[in-house]
Order: structure tokens, then sequence, then C-alpha cells
């Protein structure tokens, strides 16, 4: 009597239930593809033949990271398969098709609650936790991904990429030392885990570390192949910050040409990524030239998106700077959507991202005043609207600007008290340092030393 065969299991080890075997690499693929950052994810589409719950609710989570308005429709024909399918699934498995079926529904704190029953059943699957700490970062919860990524590290400690998660749950939760050793020891197992390597290079941004910084990110920069898209973008996007708070200008605008715009320009964190360093140029008195047409010239796909705050807020900003008359289309479709946005994130659009919306078209067209109003309401609660520290520090470089151009003795006096703490914090950044200088001028104060 033959023995029975042996149940197919992922790459983690996590048992998979599978039509067809072939489609175990395309499992492997995306599971390993998605932990480490890497283009191979995309492989599960050519195993979409299969009618496997898991492969199907993986083709639909692939298709809702396009974080466009055709990311749900285009999904919603797998997880009708992986539905369909789902009571011959493992439990973990209906889990996951669960979550995803959340996400697509815009119940954000039921995907995430999901995402955490899995971390402590299935420690193992960390394609959940990822996504978990996908869904906790883009409402601004940094306690939330780490507890995700804490619960799992007893049962999953010898998966590198596990503690680059843990990295960057630290990182956002402003645990420093904790963060760089989390990343250290990602590195150390892999040199290749780009994923750490963003969560130091955080670390050493936030530090004021900036040489060690820009030094550090280009040492394993040549690690950085087969990736996706954003991963490799943002990666380069964070040696630019580096070079830009160092003054070293020509070097800073070669690494956007090169290495950040172009890549893979139809996609949303590409297009962001190129907003938020033209502007973070312009903010530091560099002339970035007619960069802002090309990037223009794909945000204005963006108009009915309303995916996430994070992403409008920047497409308006970037259309704005390019003279695009569709920047107020998109302003008007922001603050018609955001009443009706789903209930989990309807206080980010509406109490946020409406007035912050108002406040960057005002700066961008040179009405300091409205900037200064629109901005100054959204900041307190700008950490709803998700993204990092150092992305959502674009809003706060855009008002600063607005209180320094406004030259007024409150305005001024309001900027050198957020310069100065700034500048003590980063004291390498010749940036900063140019800032300040101008306004104790205008404050008749001598420099400060």
């Amino acid at each position: 009597m033959s023995a029975a065969p042996r149940p197919l299991t992922d790459c983690l080890g996590n048992p998979v239930t599978l039509d067809d075997p072939r489609s175990l690499q395309a499992v492997d693929d995306f599971v390993g593809g998605f932990i480490a950052c890497e283009a191979r994810a995309a492989n599960v589409l050519g195993a979409a033949e299969d009618t496997s719950p898991l492969v199907q609710a993986y083709c639909a989570a692939l298709h809702m990271f396009a974080e466009s308005r055709d990311g749900a429709p285009n999904a919603r024909p797998f997880l009708a398969r992986a539905q369909a399918g789902a009571s011959r699934a493992t439990a973990r498995e209906q889990r996951f098709i669960a979550a995803v079926a959340a996400w697509i529904d815009g119940d954000i704190t039921r995907a995430i609650a999901l995402h955490e029953e899995q971390a402590h059943a299935h420690p193992r699957d960390l394609v959940s936790v990822k996504l978990g700490q996908y869904h906790c970062f883009n409402r601004g919860d940094g306690p939330g991904m780490l507890r995700l990524a804490l619960a799992t590290l007893p049962q999953a400690a010898d998966v590198p990429y596990l503690h680059g998660m843990v990295a960057f749950g630290h990182e956002q939760c402003h645990r420093m030392r904790e963060a760089e050793a989390s990343a250290r020891h990602a590195i150390a197992m892999c040199r290749k885990e780009p994923w750490a390597h963003h969560a130091l290079g955080h670390v050493m941004l936030t530090e004021g570390r900036l040489a060690e910084g820009l030094d550090f990110m280009r040492s394993v920069s040549d690690t950085w192949t087969g990736l996706n898209s954003f991963m490799v973008t943002h990666n380069w996007w964070h040696v630019a910050l580096f070079l830009i708070d160092l003054g070293r200008d020509d070097e800073a605008l070669a690494v956007y040409d090169r290495e950040v715009w172009g890549v893979a320009p139809d996609y949303t964190q590409d297009q962001i990524g190129a907003v938020s360093l033209l502007a973070r140029f312009e903010l530091a008195g560099i002339d970035v030239g007619a960069r802002w047409q090309d990037v223009a010239e794909r945000l204005v796909t963006r108009l009915d998106d309303h995916v996430l705050p994070f992403l409008d807020l920047q497409y308006l900003y970037g259309l704005a700077r390019a003279g695009r008359p569709e920047a107020d289309v998109l302003l008007q479709r922001i603050e018609a959507f955001a009443p009706t946005a789903p209930v989990d994130t309807r206080d980010a659009w509406v109490r946020v991202c409406v007035p912050a919306a108002h406040g960057l078209l005002a700066h961008a067209r040179g009405d300091i005043p409205g900037a200064i109003d629109g901005l100054g309401l959204a900041l307190p609660r700008l950490i709803e609207i998700g993204g990092s520290h150092a992305q959502r520090d674009l809003f706060e470089q855009v008002y600063l600007d607005a209180l320094v151009r406004h030259g007024t003795e409150r305005t001024l006096s309001a900027a050198q008290g957020l310069l100065q703490q700034q500048v003590n914090g980063q004291p390498e950044s010749l940036r900063l340092k140019r800032q300040l200088d101008r306004v104790y001028a205008g404050l008749g104060l001598p420099a400060a030393t």
C-alpha cells in the first residue's frame, strides 16, 4: 500500500491547497517575492487559470496593490473564485481570503483584525503579516505594525525579512535603537534585504546621521536588483533625501533622473515619489526645470482614484506645480468624495485631506496665507492619512516654507521654533541651516552657531 502523498507547503512551510500542484512555484514566487519586495511576486498571475482559492486570493491582492480606481474592480473576479472554493481551503487560507475581501470592500478595520488573528494562529504566514502592516501603515498606526510583526517573531525568527518588518515597525513607533538593531540583524542574515535597508535609512535620517546614512544606502545599493519598482525607487528616493540635506544638489537631481522617475511611471508609488522629491528640490532652492510636466502627464489619470488620501494630496500638488487646470478638478472631486468615503477612513478624508488639499493648492499657486490656513488645520492630525514620518515631512516642509515666505513677526517666530528644533536634531543639514539663517535675518537676530 503506497504512502499518502505529502501535503504541499509554501516556501515558509505553510500548507497550501492547490488544484494544480504545478502552481506551487507561482505561489512561492508570490510569498517569497512579496516579503522580499521582489518583482517575482507578480508571477502568481501566470497561475491564474488554477482555481485554487489561495492562488485566486493572491491574484486579487496583487491587483489591489495597484492602488488605483481599477484595483477593486480588477480584483473582484479573483476574489469571487477564491470565495467560491473557500470551503475546501484550510482555515489559514480562508482567513486570508476573508481579509482580502474586507480590503476590497473598504473595511480596513476588519482586514487588520483578521491579519492579527492570522499572526497568532499561523505565525509563519508572513504574507498576511506584511499585508496587515501595509494597512496599519496607511492609517498611521505604528504600534499596530509593530504588534503584528512581534507576534510572529518567536516562530519565524529564521526569516530575515521578518526582522526587516520588525525594524520598520519599531521605527514608526520612534524606537530608533530597537529599529536599528532589528535592521542590522536582518542585513546580517541576508545582505539583500531592501526593507531593512529602508528602515535603517529612516533611522539615520531621523537621527541626523546624514553622511553615514548616505554612505550606508549607497553601500548596499548594488543589491537592489529584481525588486518591485516601489522598493527600488523608494530606496533611491531616500538616497536623494540625504543628498539634498547635505547640499549635493546636482547629485540629488541625477539620482531623481536616473533612479527615481521612469522605472514604472504609470505606478502610483513611483508617481508620488517623483512629486514629493521634486517638491523637496524646490523647497531647498533647487531648480527642477521642466520635470513637473512629465510627471503631470501621468497624474491626470488619477482624478477619480481616491484610494488613499495620502496619494491624492500628492497628485494634487504635482498637478498644481505643473500649472495644470486638472488640479482644480481634483480638489473638487476630493471635496465631493470625502463625505462618502468608507467609514474607516472618512475622518481622514474630511478633517485632514480636505484642508490639506486647500493648503497645498494655495502654496503651489503662491497663496501663502491660504497655505498656512489649510495646512495649519491639517498638520495636527496628519498621521491619520498614513505614510511614513519621512514622507509626511513634505507637508510640514511646505507649511514651514509658507511661514517663512509670509515674513511677519508672528509667522517667522513660529518658523524659528520649528526649524531650530530640526537643526538641533540634524546638525549636518545644510538645507535646514540655510532656512534658519533666513528666519533669523528676518527676525533681526544673529544666525545660530
